[in-house]
This record gives C-alpha cells, structure tokens and sequence, in this order.
C-alpha cells in the first residue's frame, strides 16, 4: 500500500454525493485527476469550517467537487463564488449543484476571472485559486485585493508534480506560472504563508495587511 492510498484510508470518507460526483467526473472527463479528491476535499471542507466564510471565491470549478467541499463552512446566507472558464462543463456543474442542494449557496460564472472577478461587489473571507497555472501570478494580484485583512487563499498545485524542484529551469509555461506564483507569496510582505505537501502542494496564505 503506497503513502497516499494509508493517507485516504484514515481520513473521513467522502459522502454520498461527492463519491457520485468523483465517478462520474472519471467516467466523462479527459483529465479527472484534476479532481481535489477525497483527502483534499476534506481538508478544504475542514478550513473552510474553521474559517466560517461569509463569501468564497473559487478560481477553476472544473466539476464542482471543490466548490462544494468549501461551500459546507458557509456561514447562513453566505455565497461562494466559482469562475470556470470551460464552458462545454456548465450544464453538468449546475445539475450536480442542484443534485446536491446548494444551489442557493453557489454562483457560477463562466469566464476568465482575471477579467471578471474584480467586478464582484464583495470583499471576501477566503479564496480557493485552482485555475490555469500559467496565469497563477496573475490570478492572485487579482484575488489578493478583494481579499479582507485576515482573510485567506488556498493555493493548489503549488508542488506541480515536483517540477519546482527538478524543472525549475523548464521552459514550460505552467511549470514557469506556479515557480513565479510561490515566488511572488513568499516574497509579499502583505501575507503570511505555509506550502503543505499534501497531493500535489496546498499553500495557505493569509493576508495580514
């Protein structure tokens, strides 16, 4: 039995409705893996409990799995936010929110969030970036000042397969986007942050002015 296989055995199982989502998005999609999956998903679910949102901003909704992990620590009357661009998954997204009765808690948005996301009238309590690597820079000099004094973002895919590390010269665009996005974190004197290594890298940052 390899680490992550022991790691998912002794985390809380995902529930019903994610376990169907997860299945389905193996079964229709060409990448599944970019699924947050069930230790992932719990983890957010778990932050985003402790941190009790008001608002939520999701950069990259791909089947949804994220954002209703994240939308489980709403507080009452709170809305999470989740921009995907691709939008062939708009109808399978809204019918799995449906399915899964938080409708009402989220709002989708098809579209680049670079453009779009400053147009929101909110400021918010914590922000979920798991879009396109090569604009991961970018993503968050848009996201970081909407985001409230104390509040946080959650990085994914901050570890890319290890490229990081042993590619860090690549010429690769999306290597190139998350080396510059940690670059650019670590070296901001507005946030604090932590790079967790669990799947492929979850950064936590918290914005302390």
């Amino acid at each position: 039995m390899n680490l992550e296989d022991y790691i998912e055995l002794h985390t809380t199982p995902e529930d019903e409705v994610l376990m169907n989502l997860r299945r389905k998005t193996n079964l229709t999609t060409t990448m599944p893996r970019q699924l947050s999956g069930p230790v992932q998903g719990k983890l957010l679910e778990f932050l985003s409990i402790m941190i009790a949102p008001k608002y939520i901003l999701e950069i990259g909704t791909f089947t949804g799995y994220s954002a209703y992990c994240l939308a489980k620590g709403l507080q009452a009357g709170g809305k999470l936010h989740t921009f995907e661009v691709r939008d062939e998954y708009e109808d399978n997204i809204l019918d799995f929110f449906e399915r899964a009765g938080v409708s009402d808690r989220i709002e989708l948005h098809i579209g680049d969030a670079e453009k779009l996301v400053g147009d929101l009238p909110y400021s918010f309590d914590l922000a979920f970036i798991d879009g396109d690597k090569r604009q991961y820079p970018a993503y968050y000099q848009t996201v970081l000042p909407k985001i409230k004094t104390g509040g946080y973002i959650i990085v994914d895919n901050t570890l890319w397969y290890d490229k990081v590390t042993i590619d860090s010269n690549s010429k690769d665009p999306y290597t190139q986007g998350v080396i510059s996005l940690n670059d650019m974190v670590q070296n901001d004197s507005r946030v604090e942050n932590v790079l967790i290594p669990i799947r492929d890298g979850l950064t936590l940052i918290r914005k302390v002015k």
